[in-house]
């Protein structure tokens, strides 16, 4: 029977490991501070913000969440991050995407200095993550090996897939893995014979943003599938296609007129991989768990303070 990675159980654990961490600071400086910029009025990340604040209140992280209204400007934006470069209580601070239309997303996130990107979306830190110094990881990704790793799930000399080549997900995923010696091949939407390509991975990684994309062809028998995606499917038509087999996930679906999917068939993945993780409940509880981590290693490091 398939081994369920549950991102919720490594998550707890990550934040039991950080409250020493916090208090440590809290003791011989002062708490670490994070600063969230969220723009506009998107539910989602309204959510996501949510989570995040309520992760920094129950380790003692100082937060502030700066809501600038959905009319503002690039301008007035890289203002907002220049104001909290400068404060010296903050240790972090992350830029909610997405942003307001009219925001030149790219200059904004250009502008929080590199020791603050907790998000680890800086070109410095994204070049740091390729000559493998140390310095912040990409959420998610890190989240990955962090769950990787609490199962004991091997990747030296595996071969590893990785399904998307965006700067947020595919391409750190790609480099940490080969850090860890396994060797990596990306794949995206132009990859000929994809099914054929996925059917190589010890270790699939899923990140293409498309519902229930890797079917049965996609997995090697035994294989660890990492399932980043998060889609809401609404139409009662997709629902039956994907669940043909699930009955309960139907009647998910009709009591609440969705039902969440990720990259990978919920269905063909249970029969096929040996060690999966779940949508909800895998990768998503990953990623505020390791923003808290940055976090407290972003203030570890301007303070001076050892881990240890």
């Amino acid at each position: 029977m398939a081994t369920i990675l549950s991102g919720a159980w490594v998550r707890d654990e990550l934040l039991k490991e950080c409250k020493p961490r916090v208090e440590r600071l809290r003791q011989r400086a002062r708490p670490p501070g994070l600063a969230v910029v969220l723009a506009g009025n998107d539910p989602a990340s309204e959510i996501y913000v949510r989570n995040k604040v309520k992760a920094c209140q129950e380790l003692g992280i100082h937060s502030e969440k700066l809501t600038p209204p959905e009319s503002v400007t690039t301008e007035e934006l890289l203002r907002l991050v220049d104001a909290l470069n400068r404060r010296e209580e903050i240790d972090g601070i992350l830029v909610q995407a997405p942003l307001p239309r009219q925001v030149d997303g790219s200059r904004v996130l250009l502008a929080v200095t590199p020791e603050k990107d907790v998000d680890g979306f800086h070109p410095l830190n994204l070049g740091r993550l390729m000559t493998g110094r140390p310095g912040p990881r990409a959420c998610t990704p890190a989240g990955i090996m962090e769950l990787l790793a609490r199962y004991e799930i091997p990747i030296k000399g595996q071969r590893a897939v990785v399904l998307g080549r965006s700067d947020i997900v595919g391409k750190p995923m790609a480099m940490l893995l080969m850090h860890q010696h396994a060797t990596v091949t990306i794949c995206h939407s132009r990859t000929r014979n994809l099914e054929e390509e996925a059917a190589r991975a010890d270790i699939l990684v899923a990140a293409m943003g498309r519902p229930a994309l890797v079917t049965a062809g996609f997995i090697k028998p035994g294989a660890t599938v990492i399932d980043v995606g998060m889609n809401r499917i609404a139409s009662r038509e997709e629902a039956a296609r994907i669940f043909s087999s699930a009955p309960q996930k139907l009647a998910a679906f009709e009591r609440n007129g969705s039902v969440l999917v990720g990259d990978v068939h919920p269905v063909d993945v249970v029969e096929r991989a040996a060690a999966y993780t779940p949508v909800p409940g895998g990768v998503g509880p990953m990623t505020v768990a390791m923003l808290m981590v940055n976090t407290v290693e972003a203030a570890e490091r301007r303070l001076g303070v050892c881990s240890g």
